[in-house]
């Protein structure tokens, strides 16, 4: 398997510059299936707007032992409830949330001959992309990406992030050091609603110094047919939890909510968290990730950040002990987060089969 990550099956099409060559109909290769496009304004139930739960996180750690309880309590109601909540006061500097996105915006505006320097490859996802998954002929999805390495130190490597805008790199290594330092605190909050140790599920991430940490800038062209295709298709985020900069000027992100799918409203100055499927492992199901995907615009581009907090690769990630029982035995075997996120990086997104197919046997087949 891992001699098909290596390149990938196709020549990669830059969704970015199909947009800008005024196509009028998108290639059939981003035409989702029927059952699987977006809701159109044919429909009788178009998407809701989803007010999911907002976050004051500056009571998590309160000397005031009620404003402390009453925000843990959301969190566990958000996590055990939505799988997805947002977060204000989180203590990220707000300035440094705009410059870093307008610094990425800036970066797809380059040139794609700049841009193609960075080109990657299947085999680490680090650089400028257009397509996840190895599988030849798979429908693609309507988005460009820079994938990197942040944490851990080990794997973190500047000289490939983009050298331009100038400002790029620094604002790269401030706005990750201090979005990781939220997902630690997030971290923590979670162990505590679970009844756990407070530093135990970072405990079983590697610890503060080990995690491994990446960032996702994702680049939504203008699609003139957003009601055939989608700008990532749905799935369950494979680390542990996701912390999302939105777009606030342009909604985009949607939840599976009961069946339906919900159109989330950023709050400004927020930050959209979601629960991946290594929570759901620790917690044995306690907190389940949950579907989401992206629609796409015909009229306005799209720039979002996702910083994936994830165990250190090659850890064994596993219920934790204090969560199971006779009652509620271990939902799902032990395995390295390596070998779990082999499987989309493969596949690419796949809904929830994944981890759904842990708890018996049963490989995804098709996505």
């Amino acid at each position: 398997m891992m001699n098909c990550l290596q390149s990938w099956p196709e020549p990669v099409v830059r969704v970015q510059s199909l947009a800008a060559s005024g196509v009028r109909a998108i290639p059939e290769r981003y035409i989702k299936p029927p059952s699987h496009r977006p809701l159109t304004k044919n429909d009788f139930s178009p998407p809701q707007e989803a007010n999911i739960p907002v976050i004051d996180f500056q009571n998590v750690f309160s000397d005031d032992q009620r404003l402390r309880d009453e925000a843990l309590r959301n969190i566990h109601s958000a996590c055990h409830e939505w799988g997805f909540f947002q977060v204000v006061n989180h203590g990220v500097s707000h300035e440094l949330m705009k410059r870093t996105s307008e610094v990425w915006r800036e970066f797809f505006k380059l040139p794609v001959e700049v841009k193609q320097e960075y080109a990657n490859t299947p085999a680490t996802y680090e650089g400028y992309g257009s397509r996840l998954g190895v599988e030849k002929g798979a429908i693609l999805d309507w988005s460009d990406y820079f994938f990197l390495n942040y944490m851990p130190e080990s794997l973190r490597n500047p000289n490939i992030w983009p050298a331009t805008p100038a400002s790029c790199r620094e604002l790269v290594a401030e706005y990750g050091h201090e979005v990781c330092k939220l997902g630690g605190k997030l971290m923590k909050a979670f162990s505590m609603n679970l009844g756990l140790e407070e530093d135990l599920l970072l405990k079983a991430f590697g610890g503060e110094e080990n995690v491994g940490a990446c960032l996702r800038v994702n680049y939504y062209p203008k699609c003139p047919q957003p009601d055939l295709t989608l700008g990532l298709s749905p799935h369950s985020d494979p680390g542990g939890l996701t912390i999302l900069l939105p777009d606030e000027n342009v909604a985009g992100l949607q939840v599976c909510r009961k069946g339906s799918w919900l159109t989330v409203k950023p709050v400004p100055n927020a930050f959209i968290i979601n629960i991946g499927d290594q929570i759901q492992v620790l917690s044995n199901a306690i907190y389940q990730s949950v579907e989401h995907r992206v629609i796409v615009n015909s009229n306005k581009d799209r720039v979002s950040l996702a910083l994936f907090y994830n165990p250190r690769s090659d850890l064994l990630i596993e219920p934790s002990k204090q969560l199971v029982s006779d009652d509620r035995p271990a939902l799902y075997p032990p395995m390295t987060y390596d070998e779990y996120r082999l499987y989309v990086r493969t596949k690419g997104p796949c809904g929830k089969k994944q981890v759904e197919s842990l708890k018996s046997p049963r490989p995804c087949s098709e996505c």
